[in-house]
């Protein structure tokens, strides 16, 4: 549950700060929830498999379509620097869909690969190892891919690095790509948003089904990236305004981008030297999380170019900082943010212009949401140190929290610990750990009536009052904590740092 590597932690006061919801003061314990068939896709031999996207929007798609990365049984070639893992397997990118798990390979066999999104079509992009050391950093080498009747390399800007993060039902595809020039701030800002060391400028591209990558540029700055591109073509990024570092944080100051029609637009900040989007809709509505003026906290923001002013600070719901993660189409925005005394984070709803506190999800320090889809279902996770996953919970229906795992049918072997994404079926990708203690990736199937017949499901309904923090807290073990602090996500709850600790 970390943020995301090192200018996250330089910059950035991210996370979320909500209200309390009126409906959390008198809540109505008689809501009823289904049942979820939970689903572990398995892995490729090895012990481990992942959905840690970035962004996570199309880690599953409408028609059931999930992707990540799974462990095959070879050691990895490059070990002990592993492919952001340390059990130290090569790692294969995946599709699940109807039962069948779908090994999707790399550029060359025996070498990591993972994917990140995929879109209706199910044409899948993510990240492949090519066999080579990048010369300049004495790393591994990862490339941009598309999987489409194969898999396609998206190449590179000139440099030895690139990572695709978003695609789009026309086949756009939508990530960052080093080029040739020398950067003094390259490590810093790859680090964080391709996942690798670099010594060159990463700059945001757009692959389209031409078989073009093009350089987006940057706001100034010699980095930008690329997280998300939407059904009309448009993207949004972060990129270094300047080359001239801050001396609060080192680097450059970094705004968030919106791309269209060849322009590339500062969405500007809250005052402060960091902002970043967590995500966009189908509108070009953006969200995401800014430092205030001074970089003494940040805060949830919303950029619509249709309206004035075109960049919202969200507020709080009485704390200091607060982080917008997520966006539906109906401009419903969720996250977490902290509470008046700044020392618990809890998940919110924004809504017609009021932040609402969800409450704090059972007795944990942090709670935040990642995720709200087109029925307004929230799906979010739950911590007790800030930093690793414990529970994984429900929102529905005006409320309360439920924990997921109070959903599911007893035996399945698998403690929640993250719900990553809801799609508009009801249908979530989540992590969880079987009783070997390692990450796992898993789907969790509505028992409802738009899933009639899903073997093993139970379509009884459950009262929320016997589903709210059932479960106990999962303990991770030494080694799933390490191995956790190797995988970074920018829309999860920051470090014990925030809270003062």
């Amino acid at each position: 549950m970390n943020s995301k590597s090192v200018i996250a932690l330089a910059l950035s006061f991210a996370v979320v700060a909500p209200v309390q919801l009126a409906a959390q003061d008198k809540q109505d314990h008689h809501h009823k929830h289904h049942h979820y068939q939970l689903i572990d896709p398995g892995t490729f031999g090895g012990p481990a498999s992942y959905n840690e996207s970035d962004p996570p929007e199309s880690i599953i798609n409408d028609r059931g379509a999930a992707v990540g990365g799974a462990d095959t049984s070879i050691p990895d070639p490059f070990a002990p620097d592993c492919f952001g893992y340390q059990d130290c397997f090569v790692s294969d990118a995946y599709v699940w869909q109807g039962g069948v798990l779908t090994d999707l390979g790399a550029l060359i066999p025996g070498y990591s690969s993972f994917a990140y999104a995929i879109n209706a079509r199910g044409e899948t992009v993510g990240v492949s190892e090519n066999g080579q050391i990048d010369p300049l950093t004495g790393n591994y080498e990862t490339i941009a891919v598309l999987w489409k009747d194969g898999i396609v390399n998206l190449g590179t800007l000139g440099g030895n690095q690139s990572v695709a993060n978003a695609t789009n039902d026309r086949g756009q595809v939508a990530g960052a790509a080093l080029n040739t020039m020398s950067d003094p701030f390259a490590n810093a800002f790859a680090l964080t948003y391709l996942f690798v060391p670099a010594a060159t400028q990463s700059h945001a591209f757009r692959w389209t089904e031409a078989g073009r990558m093009k350089d987006l540029g940057t706001l100034g700055g010699p980095d930008s990236s690329a997280s998300f591109v939407n059904r009309r073509g448009q993207i949004a990024g972060e990129s270094f305004t300047s080359f001239t570092a801050n001396s609060s944080t080192g680097v450059p100051t970094l705004d968030p981008f919106f791309w269209e029609n060849g322009k590339m637009v500062d969405i500007g900040t809250l005052g402060g030297t960091f902002g970043q989007p967590n995500g966009m809709n189908n509108s070009g509505q953006v969200v995401g999380v800014s430092n205030t003026t001074g970089d003494q906290a940040g805060h949830a923001f919303l950029w619509d170019q249709h309206h004035s002013p075109s960049l919202m600070d969200l507020g709080t719901v009485g704390g200091s900082s607060s982080s917008a993660n997520w966006i539906n189409d109906a401009g419903e925005i969720v996250g977490s943010a902290t509470n008046p005394s700044d020392t618990e984070w809890h998940p919110f709803l924004w809504k017609n212009g009021v932040m609402a506190d969800l409450g704090a999800f059972g007795g944990e320090t942090c709670s935040g949401a990642n995720s709200i889809n087109s029925r307004g279902q929230i799906v979010g996770t739950a911590s007790a140190d800030c930093n690793f996953d414990d529970h994984a919970f429900l929102w529905e229906d005006d409320g309360p929290l439920v924990d997921l795992q109070s959903l599911v049918r007893p035996g399945s072997g698998v403690t929640l610990v993250s719900a990553v994404f809801i799609n508009d079926r009801g249908e979530i990708a989540a992590r969880g750990n079987p009783p070997s203690g390692l990450q796992h990736a898993v789907l969790l199937i509505p028992c409802d009536e738009n899933h009639p017949g899903v073997d093993g499901c139970d379509y009884s309904l459950v009262d929320a009052a016997a589903a709210q923090n059932s479960a106990p807290r999962y303990v991770p073990s030494g080694t799933e904590r390490t191995s956790q602090l190797r995988r970074t996500n920018r829309y999860h709850i920051p470090g014990l740092q925030l809270l003062g600790r």
